[in-house]
């Protein structure tokens, strides 16, 4: 690898983009005056998954990313505190800009004139559109997902085939049909998505602390709708049974529970445990700290939409909804956390199918 190649992320004008897009406790996707909701309305079940899933799963990992920046001493009482926000941001991976797959898809009036247009007889051209665009079609599809070019078009690639009409059997022959489909261009430039919220950690008891966090329904923009997010969890140091048996690094057990929504087309859970270590160098005010750990992960999305198809007889609007797992299954956090007076502020990065980083600024008491 040559000695210039740097992550995108670093890039000084990503890092200004992504100052642009990070808004203090708000999820921001920056995207140029495109309705998310619209879009999907355009695009099948088939199309739908494919085009949303990098969204998905890059949610799923800031959500289930920045729980801990040290583990909660051996101790069985213990008085620590923290407010403050920590932010996330899950960086896309290079092959998920494109995606190409075999499904139904159904064709608007307009698109079905397009594949009908050799056929001289109106009378059997009406009776063709009208199967076009009530009979879903099975269909190559491929283009841009969400975080892909805005120039890059979702195509629709027609085998041809033979329809049965009242003068007999017509074959049409393959054609493609370009969607006014394409992907949300600044988010393949940016290449991340970012993720805010305010958190809280108290303890100790027992060794263990609970985390929580929470962010009210809050507008993004017209386009995103609102979102809303609330995230809990606990960590528990298992020394705390050795009854005080020396041991060189603080170690933690933790689990976590999310639930997410965004507008009224993305709902998500996600859960994630594992372990994590952490060795403080300094005083209770003045310290280092590095960190360590591993976490299994899940998530599920739920998309909800309205799937739109001109018809001959006017506009016919069916409810799509399915569910998308998170492609992240487990991740390896590295990170350090600074201690200045009730200051806390840790940085740390994440290890999976999509590698995220992390950030925290507590006020610690």
């Amino acid at each position: 690898m040559k000695a210039n190649k740097r992550h995108p992320f670093f890039r000084l004008s990503n890092v200004r983009r992504l100052m642009a897009l990070w808004g203090i406790f708000l999820f921001s996707m920056s995207v140029h005056a495109q309705d998310l909701e619209g879009t999907l309305q355009q695009l099948s079940e088939d199309a739908a998954r494919m085009y949303v899933m990098p969204i998905s799963s890059a949610l799923a990992t800031n959500i289930n990313g920045a729980w801990f920046h040290k583990a909660p001493k051996a101790q069985a009482f213990g008085f620590d505190l923290e407010i403050g926000v920590v932010a996330m941001g899950s960086f896309f991976p290079t092959d998920r800009t494109r995606f190409e797959t075999t499904g139904q898809f159904t064709f608007s009036v307009s698109e079905a004139q397009n594949l009908v247009s050799s056929v001289s007889n109106p009378q059997i051209r009406n009776e063709l559109i009208s199967q076009l665009t009530t009979t879903p079609s099975t269909v190559n599809i491929s283009g841009a997902t969400i975080i892909g070019s805005s120039n890059d078009y979702i195509t629709i690639s027609f085998p041809g085939g033979t329809y049965q009409t009242s003068y007999g059997q017509v074959t049409l022959p393959s054609q493609q049909i370009q969607l006014p489909v394409a992907g949300f261009g600044e988010l393949a430039e940016v290449n991340l998505l970012p993720l805010a919220t305010p958190q809280v950690t108290v303890g100790t008891v027992m060794g263990t602390q609970a985390v929580l966090r929470y962010l009210p329904s809050t507008a993004i923009n017209d386009d995103l709708g609102k979102l809303s997010y609330f995230g809990f969890g606990l960590q528990h140091n298992p020394l705390v049974w050795l009854g005080g048996f020396p041991f060189p690094v603080d170690v933690a057990v933790g689990f976590y529970r999310q639930n997410a929504a965004l507008g009224d087309v993305f709902s998500l859970k996600a859960t994630a445990y594992g372990l994590n270590i952490s060795k403080q160098f300094g005083t209770r005010f003045f310290n280092i700290t590095p960190y360590a750990g591993y976490l299994v992960e899940q998530a599920t999305m739920q998309v909800n939409y309205a799937y739109v198809v001109d018809t001959p007889g006017g506009p016919i609007s069916q409810e799509i909804a399915f569910e998308l797992e998170g492609e992240n299954k487990s991740r390896i956090v590295l990170g350090i956390n600074l201690r200045f007076l009730l200051i806390n502020l840790n940085l740390d990065y994440n290890l999976g199918t999509y590698d995220s980083i992390t950030a925290g600024l507590n006020l610690a008491l």
